[in-house]
């Protein structure tokens, strides 16, 4: 009888880590994925990994507001075209949500420069040149933090538990 108490004590803790592990990151498909038709593409390899999407809209950004996005490039001699180009279309804003999903996302999409991401990643087989490199995700928790309350009013994120979560996290 103790194995068992011990058993179910070990299934609770695992339980807690894994639920203290949840995170959510702000991910973009930029003007150059939308009109290339990569919605599908991208989003599919967030959810075979297995995260989950809790928020999503397509908007055009004004400038102001990929400024506001940007604000922490404002000093690189990039900034102004780097908002000009969010802002020149429509952009798939998303919010997702899992496991370590901030540094895993970050590494599926890849290196900011296209030619230095490695296959497999978004960019590295969609992308070609660095302006024109099709997603944004968030870099760390507090960027996550701030974009996605940048991009999202707090009731346009959806808190459900996916029937996926039991295979993917083994929490059965």
């Amino acid at each position: 009888m103790s194995v068992f108490i011990i058993f179910v004590a070990y299934m609770l803790q695992e339980q807690e880590v894994h639920a203290a592990e949840m995170e959510r990151t702000f991910i973009a498909i930029k003007p150059d994925g939308v009109q290339r038709g990569l919605i599908s593409e991208i989003i599919s390899r967030f959810e075979r990994k297995g995260f989950k999407l809790v928020a999503i809209k397509l908007v055009v950004p004004s400038k102001e507001f990929a400024q506001k996005h940007y604000d922490d490039l404002k000093e690189r001699p990039f900034f102004n075209g780097l908002c000009e180009f969010l802002s020149s279309g429509p952009v798939l804003a998303m919010v997702w949500e899992g496991e370590g999903v901030i540094k895993y996302g970050r590494k599926l999409i890849g290196a900011t420069d296209p030619q230095k991401s490695e296959p497999g990643t978004i960019r590295g087989d969609l992308a070609v040149v660095v302006g024109r490199n099709i997603i944004h995700g968030s870099d760390g928790p507090e960027t996550a933090k701030h974009e996605i309350n940048l991009w999202f009013k707090p009731q346009e994120l959806v808190n459900y538990t996916s029937n996926a979560e039991k295979w993917v996290y083994g929490n059965n």
